[in-house]
């Protein structure tokens, strides 16, 4: 499956690694064919294959699907959103690394979504379109992570826990058992979350709690 990444920073290149990681593994192969920007304008230095900004998406000829390169859960969010009104016919394939271990007969991945190397997750695990699940994080049985949520490397959430839309949980976060977290929220890195966090604010610290 020819597919193109939309954005070209670091992000990007690690999407670019893990679809070229799962087709030499045996899984989907995927063939990145370049990636692409929203204004190549104001693009910096940068060692990716840009083929340019979304004009180029009017081609369809050159590729099969789109995936997104976007590390921000809100701009993931709003450049999706976009990209599906302006090409609607285009399919977003979800990228799930072949190390990644989930009961798969009760845990469901959603368009769009990325599960990289050493995930781990339970039982009954929902990972919504377009959520990003970064290497070594792990899921309790019935964890929900929301559309265009954003968990960063080795951050975990316990059983039960509830990530809404477009939340972010930093590198090596932990949210304990049976907490929410509000739609466009942010759990800064390392911290642990005991209580519910409401939508749209920061969190860190251990025990977490709001930044000012």
């Amino acid at each position: 499956m020819r597919i193109i990444i939309i954005g070209a920073g670091g992000h990007a290149r690690d999407t670019a690694w893990l679809a070229r990681d799962i087709a030499s593994r045996g899984g989907t192969r995927f063939e990145v064919v370049g990636f692409v920007v929203s204004d190549s304008s104001r693009l910096g230095p940068h060692d990716s294959p840009v083929l340019g900004d979304e004009g180029v998406l009017a081609d369809r000829d050159r590729y099969d699907g789109l995936v997104l390169g976007i590390g921000t859960p809100s701009v993931r969010k709003k450049v999706a959103e976009r990209l599906m009104a302006a090409h609607p016919d285009v399919p977003w394939p979800a990228l799930v690394h072949p190390t990644a271990s989930m009961d798969w007969d009760s845990c469901t991945v959603g368009p769009g979504a990325m599960v990289a190397a050493g995930v781990i997750g339970t039982v009954n695990v929902r990972v919504g379109a377009y959520a990003v699940l970064n290497p070594a994080v792990t899921l309790g049985h019935e964890a929900v992570v929301g559309p265009y949520s954003v968990m960063n490397h080795a951050a975990g959430i316990s059983g039960g826990t509830v990530l809404e839309e477009a939340v972010l949980v930093g590198t090596g976060a932990r949210v304990l058992q049976y907490r929410t977290v509000g739609a466009g929220a942010r759990v800064g890195a390392g911290a642990v979350v005991t209580k519910d966090v409401p939508p749209g604010e920061t969190w860190v610290g251990i025990p977490a709690r709001r930044m000012d």
